[in-house]
C-alpha cells in the first residue's frame, strides 16, 4: 500500500493545524506506457506549499504537493531505469508516478541526480529549485556589486542562507535577518555573512539600522511583515529588491493581496530613492540557466564557498508536524523529511 498525506477538509484555516492533514492509503500505481513509479527518499518542506494548498490548486484527496528525490522502482519511461536516483514531485506521499500524463508544474521536470555533484537531499535544496531560486533572485536579478550592502530576510533558510552567500561571493556586505539568536550567529559564523539580526528583537529597527551603517542596496525579501516596515527607511538610491516570498502573509484572509499593499506602503520611498522591485518565479529561469547553475553551484559547494545546513526529520509520518513547525520558524536550515531510506549514505 502507498501511504500518502492530504488534505483533510475545506475551507483550510489562516495557518495548518495538526487537524489540518489526513494520513490515508491507497494501493501502489503501477506505471503506464511512458511512466516511472518512483518511492520517494526525501520530501522538501518550503513555505510557498501553504500558499499553494490555500488557493485551491490541489485536487480533493490527492497527495499533498512537494518536490521530492525519489528511486525508480519500476520504469516504463524512456531513459529512466530501476534503481536511477532522481528529483520529482511525489509530494507527502511514498510512492508517485512520473512521466506521460502525470501532472506537475510544467517547470517543475524530472531529471536524474548526480550523487557526484553532491548529496542527492540537495537536490530539493541548494542543488535544487532553492538554490536556482537564490541564484536567479540574487545573482541575474539583484545583481550585488563589491562593496554594496545587501539585506536577506529569513536568512538561515533554504532560500535565504544561498542568497547571502551568494552576495558575499559577489564581494557585498551582507546582513541577515534571522529568528533565534543561533540563528543569527549561524549565518554570521558559519556562513561567512558580515552581521546577523533577529527580527525577534523588539528594537529591530533600531537593531537594523546600526547593522547596515550607510544604507541598504539589495534586499533581497522572504518575509513582508515587520521585516519589510525595517528594511524600507533604509534603502539607498538606485537600490534593488527581489521579491522572492512574503511568509508572514500566508495566512492573510483569503483574497487579500500582500504584494500590493506591501508596495503601497513602500511607494513613496520606491518612487523618491529609485527603488526598483522585482517578483521572483523560478519557473521563468529553468530552461535558459538550470544548467549554468547546476555547473556553478555545484562547484561552489565542493569547494565549501557556499555551505548549506539541512534540517532532516525522519518518517512520513511527521511530514504534517514538520511543515507546521517549518512555517512558525522552528527549522534550522532547509527542513527535509526522509520518507525512506537514502541508499547513497
Amino acid at each position: 500500500m502507498n501511504r500518502y498525506w492530504t488534505l483533510s477538509a475545506r475551507p483550510l484555516p489562516a495557518w495548518p493545524g495538526p487537524d489540518t492533514f489526513e494520513l490515508r492509503e491507497a494501493p501502489i500505481p503501477e506505471p503506464g506506457p511512458g511512466q516511472a513509479l518512483t518511492r520517494t527518499i526525501y520530501v522538501s518542506l518550503d513555505p510557498y506549499q501553504w500558499g499553494y494548498k490555500r488557493r485551491g490548486v490541489e485536487p480533493p484527496g490527492a497527495p499533498c504537493h512537494a518536490r521530492t528525490v525519489a528511486q525508480v522502482v519500476e520504469s516504463r519511461m524512456e531513459g529512466f531505469e530501476a534503481g536511477d536516483l532522481v528529483f520529482n514531485t511525489n509530494g507527502w506521499a511514498e510512492y508517485g508516478l512520473m512521466g506521460e500524463g502525470v501532472q506537475r508544474p510544467a517547470y517543475m521536470i524530472p531529471r536524474k541526480l548526480d550523487p557526484t555533484l553532491g548529496r542527492i537531499s540537495q537536490a530539493v535544496g541548494v542543488l535544487g529549485m532553492l538554490g536556482l531560486t537564490a541564484y536567479a533572485g540574487m545573482i541575474l536579478m539583484a545583481d550585488p556589486r563589491p562593496g554594496e550592502t545587501v539585506v536577506v530576510s529569513a536568512a538561515s533558510g533554504g532560500v535565504g542562507q544561498i542568497a547571502g552567500q551568494l552576495a558575499r561571493l559577489r564581494g557585498a556586505r551582507v546582513v541577515g535577518i534571522a529568528g533565534r539568536e543561533e540563528k543569527c550567529r549561524f549565518v554570521v559564523e558559519e556562513l561567512g555573512f558580515d552581521a546577523g539580526v533577529s527580527h525577534l528583537s523588539p528594537t529591530l529597527p533600531q537593531d537594523l539600522r546600526a547593522a547596515v551603517a550607510g544604507g541598504v542596496d539589495v534586499y533581497f525579501e522572504n518575509v513582508g511583515g515587520a521585516v519589510f516596515d525595517a528594511v524600507l527607511p533604509l534603502f539607498n538610491r538606485g537600490a534593488r529588491m527581489t521579491i522572492c516570498g512574503l511568509i508572514a502573509h500566508y495566512g492573510d484572509e483569503a483574497g487579500v493581496d500582500a504584494r500590493a499593499a506591501l508596495m503601497r506602503r513602500g511607494e513613496a520611498i520606491f518612487r523618491k530613492r529609485g527603488v526598483s522591485v522585482r517578483d521572483l518565479f523560478v519557473g521563468d529561469f529553468v530552461a535558459e540557466h538550470e544548467h549554468a547553475f547546476l555547473r556553478d553551484m555545484s562547484a561552489w559547494v565542493a569547494s565549501g564557498d557556499v555551505r548549506y545546513r539541512e534540517d532532516i526529520r525522519e518518517g512520513l509520518e511527521v511530514v504534517p508536524a514538520a511543515f507546521i513547525e517549518m512555517l512558525q520558524g522552528g527549522n534550522f536550515g532547509k527542513m527535509l523529511v526522509r520518507a525512506s531510506p537514502d541508499p547513497t549514505l
